[in-house]
């Protein structure tokens, strides 16, 4: 079977116009599926009341745990609702029960968010994280991590493909030294959820977080944690309620026993059964498809941006994903990202490496243009986007006034910083 890309692309409302949309590791468009999901629970919430609607739509609130294990390999015990990605990986890291001197080894390329969180766990806890080396391409250099393991070493935390480099981490690898040890593993994949099939067994991870908004093409503020049955009962949620708990008596009570220990009563019930229709949505269509045309078009990208004159792409690893970042060598981010989206209708984001990436910043490059492809976009749009990118150059090599070294300048407020 092959996909149908102009199927794909009418079950996009956003495909349908002038837009050319490669924010995707941003936000993706959504499909008609999640949107009416998502619209018509809202539209029976305000007909009937919210409490209402949850009952005549409880079928399709199961369904999201239904889904999202069918798509990820797992069990729908094992899967529980949040409210993004960030919230599902914070519940995850801080039910651990953090002693002093417990140590995390994590790699180069990990979320800035969870750098934050473990510096702020180390003020706290009196923990340490361990940065493990890259190898020559980039990836985390699964000799190391292995040489690495010591007594104290409570968890291992990665991103399998980090926000700007376009590189996939070697999960499974990660996976075999973190069962081999006897260590849990919290596999942030953000990005890596709807772009590429998945299965949590074979990746030996213990939890995974992601968020909807990105390639699984769910709407903002939906985010999931799969936590493996054998950990569920080890994890301690560090905030519980009605929904995570039973009050079993004035002075006692009982944790839920699967992985809905880790949600809230108060939810978004509109965005929790668009997810799940999200998931439905990209099982049905063929991840590993999608995954194979993401591949060869951003191949196809790289190479047409490497080919005009000023552009340097950034991205490492031998495997790499639809994330495609690059910057030019007098046109700032900033002004590249406003442009394309002002003057030719094309969406990319301004993403800021991390600050671990030391070459990187050292060379003079502290922010960089990200264009994330899914498989709804077309080689046409992206011939747009470096015929637009040309352009650009071309103004500003025939005496357009210069602008600012692309990370000097700082970043436009409308733009912001994409994660």
């Amino acid at each position: 079977m092959a996909l149908d890309i102009d199927a794909l692309r009418r079950d996009t409302p956003g495909c349908n116009g002038n837009l050319t949309h490669l924010n995707n590791a941003g936000a993706s468009l959504m499909p008609r599926p999640a949107l009416s999901a998502l619209l018509g629970h809202i539209e029976l919430e305000s007909r009937i009341g919210g409490y209402e609607a949850a009952i005549v739509n409880s079928r399709s609130i199961e369904h999201f745990y239904d889904a999202l294990a069918a798509l990820l390999k797992g069990r729908p015990q094992e899967v529980a609702f949040l409210d993004s990605a960030t919230r599902a990986w914070h519940v995850a890291f801080h039910a651990m029960d953090w002693q002093q001197g417990d140590v995390v080894l994590t790699a180069r390329s990990e979320y800035n968010a969870n750098m934050v969180s473990f510096l702020h766990a180390r003020a706290r806890h009196g923990i340490e994280f361990k940065l493990v080396p890259d190898t020559a391409d980039g990836v985390i250099d699964v000799d190391a991590l292995e040489a690495m393991v010591c007594p104290k070493t409570r968890l291992i935390s990665l991103s399998h493909m980090p926000t700007n480099d376009g590189l996939i981490n070697p999960v499974e690898q990660v996976g075999r030294i973190a069962r081999a040890y006897g260590i849990p593993f919290l596999l942030d994949a953000c990005q890596s959820v709807g772009q590429m099939p998945l299965d949590v067994k074979e990746i030996g991870c213990t939890m995974l977080s992601a968020t909807g908004r990105k390639y699984l093409r769910g709407p903002r503020g939906t985010g999931f944690l799969w936590v493996d049955s054998d950990w569920i009962g080890k994890l301690v949620p560090y905030a519980l309620d009605i929904r995570s708990a039973n009050w079993a008596s004035a002075s006692s009570y009982e944790i839920a026993g699967d992985a809905r220990r880790f949600e809230l009563w108060e939810t978004n019930i509109a965005g929790q059964i668009a997810l799940g229709e999200a998931a439905r949505y990209a099982t049905d269509i063929g991840v590993t498809m999608m995954w194979s045309r993401i591949q060869s078009l951003a191949t196809a990208l790289r190479h047409m941006i490497e080919a005009l004159d000023g552009f340097t792409v950034h991205d490492q690893g031998t495997l790499r994903s639809g994330i495609v970042t690059f910057s030019h060598r007098t046109l700032s981010t900033a002004e590249i990202v406003e442009t394309l989206r002002r003057d030719h209708a094309i969406n990319t984001s301004v993403s800021a490496c991390q600050l671990t990436r030391a070459a990187l910043i050292a060379s003079g490059v502290t922010h960089m243009v990200r264009a994330s492809i899914h498989a709804y976009n077309t080689i046409q749009e992206l011939e747009a986007l470096v015929e637009a990118l040309g352009a650009m150059a071309r103004r500003r090599d025939s005496g357009s006034p210069k602008a600012n070294k692309n990370n000097d300048e700082p970043q436009e407020p409308s733009l912001g910083v994409e994660q």
